[in-house]
């Protein structure tokens, strides 16, 4: 029996889910006859638009199968929900990128898969009845299907809301939120699809439009934004904690009840998609990443066990809380997925990448390239060349031939060296995608160098240290030319989380002496503030409460807090091991000052910022410990 009604109607392609019984669910079967369907009336002339609708009076489409993957997952046939996903995100991106206009009426539960199948449509309809969510949180999974992409363009910190606590949108609210355009009561829908199909003409859809009831997330956006904004889950709920009104007590109630995986691993998605503004394609492929190994390292067979399978409501999570959530659990699920992973093209192209510098950077750097399909080349003088990643003989050797040649080098006097030497040897047409930390002139000298012998050029730094490196969710900022960039885009896709073209040549190296000249600032000014609340009398947590909710609100506070047992994991709990070295960031701020100096720009807290570092690590042993070691310094000192 057919899952849905597909027909011609006069101008127009119609579809209709005609699974009622199971609220429209979107099953394997479902989308293996709507898939072709769409594709084939893509190319057909006699169907100027498509309608999609539901039968049934509870819902347009109330999600995917979850039970059928759940039964999937816990009978041994994981790649089967991998395939179905697979399929899934694929309709999502064709329905985005359709070349004709899809009117989607969505009446009653519009959930998970429903949200993809009907809200990337080009003119998505609401009714007086609809009720549109994402409620992966509930079930151990991610807002995904697209979601994060939807989420992330919502006003203010709406799509955190939403994702966080699966809240459930009416006419005024989808439209508010921007999951739908129009709102026309369901009484009019006939009417509707009958101009339609008689005109073919989607601007019909605007004449039948009319003002829908109020909605209840607009008047709430000063609370949702004051307390959603946090950079990671474990910010917006001590945010929550810090007040006791009716809005904090429902949202912290809300929060108690979902997975804090998947709580976790929304924000981080929604926030890459925001700062990125990631194509519809890879923002599948990253909410990807995270369903491929939903079932077997996720909290999502014992979500949908409790929900949908037992129905007791009671699941047992991996983590109590989303402070017990290791941040490096989220890098984790979100790494790239190498030849697994979900691409435009089913296979992704292979490049020949050389790759010089193999450190604590550049190995884990290279090992993602190869872990990805990708035919690297590595040479190193020192450093190991790692498994999966071709030993080349020497750094000539490394470049012939490459599509991309990669550098994570230690100063730019050694990166010029090495151009001086692979240059020449480089194929027409190749790109040198520098991401050693240099001198903004040293950077400029080997673009100009490149662009001599007809070659592409890009200055990328990157920021997440080693276990960025390893997890693949550096930040890289970008210089060269917009032709450079997007050479380089397939691989910084993988080695990072996030990739900025800041400018020109040099441009990229600016950006990372300027971030970094805050970062060093910043820290010294909360290692300080810590040191001088313990002699105060002060509790760490109580000023880490206090100061992680307010305006002392920092990345150094929040995210990567110096004071051991406070805040998220961070090296300072780990004896201050580094994760960025102070003699790295003693680097950083040399450049700096050096780059203050060429322009005449007036820097006095990062001159200051550079002589504490040179001091502490060339005077006080803190050569070796993580920049955040500053706070045990300042405890050992009295005021001079």
């Amino acid at each position: 029996m057919s899952l849905i009604h597909a027909r011609k109607q006069g101008k127009i392609g119609r579809i209709t889910l005609t699974r009622p019984k199971a609220m429209n669910a979107l099953s394997a079967a479902m989308l293996a006859e709507l898939s072709p369907v769409l594709r084939d009336w893509a190319e057909d002339d006699s169907v100027a638009l498509v309608v999609i609708d539901g039968e049934g009076e509870k819902a347009f489409c109330a999600g995917g199968d979850v039970a059928e993957i759940h039964t999937w997952g816990t009978s041994g046939q994981v790649e089967k929900a991998q395939k179905f996903w697979r399929e899934e995100y694929r309709m999502n991106a064709e329905l985005f990128e359709y070349p004709k206009a899809i009117v989607s009426l969505m009446h009653g539960y519009v959930m998970g898969g429903g949200v993809g199948l009907g809200c990337h449509a080009s003119h998505r309809v609401v009714c007086e009845n609809s009720q549109i969510s994402m409620p992966e949180t509930v079930i151990g999974l991610i807002p995904d299907v697209g979601g994060s992409w939807l989420l992330g363009q919502a006003p203010g910190r709406l799509g955190e809301y939403l994702g966080i606590t699966a809240g459930r949108m009416g006419p005024a609210d989808a439209i508010f939120a921007g999951f739908a355009d129009t709102y026309i009561p369901q009484s009019e829908w006939p009417a509707l699809i009958e101009k339609l199909a008689e005109t073919g003409d989607f601007n019909v859809v605007d004449t039948f439009g009319q003002t829908p009831p109020a909605g209840r997330y607009e008047p709430m956006m000063d609370d949702i934004n004051a307390h959603f904004a946090g950079e990671s889950m474990g910010d917006i709920v001590r945010s929550l904690r810090t007040q006791d009104t009716d809005f904090t007590s429902k949202c912290l109630d809300s929060i108690a009840s979902k997975s804090p995986i998947s709580m976790c691993a929304t924000v981080e998605l929604i926030h890459r998609q925001r700062a990125s503004n990631l194509t519809i394609w890879k923002v599948l492929e990253q909410e990807y990443r995270f369903t491929h190994r939903a079932i077997e390292e996720t909290d999502f067979i014992e979500g949908v066990r409790a929900r949908l399978i037992d129905k007791d409501n009671a699941p047992v999570w991996k983590h109590e809380s989303v402070e017990d959530v290791p941040p490096v659990l989220i890098s984790r699920l979100l790494m790239p997925l190498g030849k697994d992973g979900f691409s435009k093209e089913e296979k992704g192209q292979t490049m020949k990448i050389g790759f010089i510098g193999l450190g604590n950077m550049g190995g884990p750097m290279a090992t993602n390239l190869a872990n990805a399909g990708h035919d690297v080349n590595g040479f190193d003088l020192v450093a190991p060349c790692p498994e999966k990643v071709n030993k080349a003989a020497s750094a000539q050797d490394a470049a012939k031939d490459a599509d991309i040649v990669i550098t994570m080098l230690p100063n730019g006097a050694i990166l010029k060296s090495v151009a001086e030497d692979i240059l020449p040897v480089m194929k027409d047409g190749a790109c040198l995608l520098d991401c050693s930390t240099v001198d903004v002139e040293s950077a400029r000298a080997v673009s100009e160098a490149a662009e001599k012998r007809g070659l592409l050029a890009a200055d990328a730094p990157v920021s997440g240290g080693i276990t960025g490196a390893a997890a693949g969710t550096l930040t890289f900022m970008v210089g060269g030319s917009e032709e450079a960039y997007k050479a380089a885009l397939p691989l910084l896709d993988i080695m990072g989380q996030k990739s900025v073209h800041c400018g020109d040549a040099g441009a990229g190296q600016a950006a990372k002496i300027c971030n970094n000249m805050i970062l060093g600032v910043t820290m010294i000014a909360t290692c300080e503030a810590f040191a001088m609340a313990d002699k105060l009398g002060l509790d760490r947590q109580k000023m880490f409460d206090v100061v992680s909710t307010s305006s002392g609100y920092s990345w150094t506070m929040n995210a990567y807090c110096p004071a051991p047992g406070v805040g998220p994991q961070s090296p300072a709990d780990n004896d201050y091991k580094p994760g960025f070295a102070a003699e790295l960031m003693l680097k950083d701020l040399g450049l700096s000052q050096q780059a203050a100096e060429s322009v005449d720009a007036d820097t006095p807290m990062g001159k200051m910022a550079l002589a504490l570092y040179e001091k502490f690590v060339e005077d006080e042993d803190g050569k070796g410990m993580d920049f955040s070691a500053m706070l045990p310094r300042f405890e050992k000192r009295g005021r001079e």
